[in-house]
């Protein structure tokens, strides 16, 4: 039976995602509603893709914490606790969920493939929808959550309706949301593939 604790590869993996999820939050451009458009909706369904469910969810909750508690790794080169309560909150106390979605659908892709979430990559044929759909609805599951707890949080934040917080911090962003998870469905296995092969994962 496979060990369920972190190795010091497991810890190394999560501590690089970290680090990348941090420096890709601050690509973003500024919204009128005080909520930007980021690179982070990306890179953190990356880390579930690549990492699995397990240490994708891990990076991308180390990253939350340290954010948290003051370490300027949120956009803008923000931090403290006076952000997750802010406007933004929402959105960043469910960015784990983005992992998490997309780390379960990578895992039920490898298995359409006889593969496992660790090992199943050399089994891939890929190319056939068959393989990305689980993936498809694994990132689409994520957006969804992240978009509905972020809608909500400011909602709460700012006093404002539902349909209000709908469009102004979920309608201009769906656009950009559906090509990133386009982007994310084909290059996540692809990275997964390399790395595995590599012997890097």
């Amino acid at each position: 039976m496979k060990s369920k604790r972190l190795s010091t590869r497991d810890v190394c993996h999560i501590a690089i995602f970290t680090a990348i999820i941090a420096v890709v939050s601050q690509i973003n451009i500024p919204m009128p509603a005080g909520v930007p458009m980021t690179l982070q909706t990306f890179i953190i369904p990356l880390a579930g893709l690549v990492l699995g469910t397990k240490r994708g969810t891990i990076a991308t909750v180390v990253y939350v914490l340290l954010g948290a508690v003051g370490v300027p790794v949120f956009t803008g080169f923000q931090g403290g606790i006076g952000v997750v309560l802010g406007v933004t909150g929402g959105f960043i106390v469910s960015f784990p969920l983005l992992a998490a979605a997309a780390g379960i659908g990578m895992k039920a892709a490898l298995a359409r493939r006889g593969g496992t979430a660790d090992d199943g990559v050399n089994s891939l044929r890929m190319g056939r929808f068959g393989f990305y759909r689980p993936i498809h609805v694994g990132l689409i599951a994520g957006a969804v959550l992240n978009y509905l707890v972020g809608m909500l949080w400011f909602s709460v934040v700012t006093k404002t309706t539902l349909s209000g917080a709908f469009t102004m911090v979920v309608l201009p962003f769906l656009i950009t949301t559906v090509i990133k998870i386009a982007i994310a469905a084909w290059l996540g296995p692809k990275l997964r593939i390399i790395l595995v092969k590599a012997g890097v994962l």
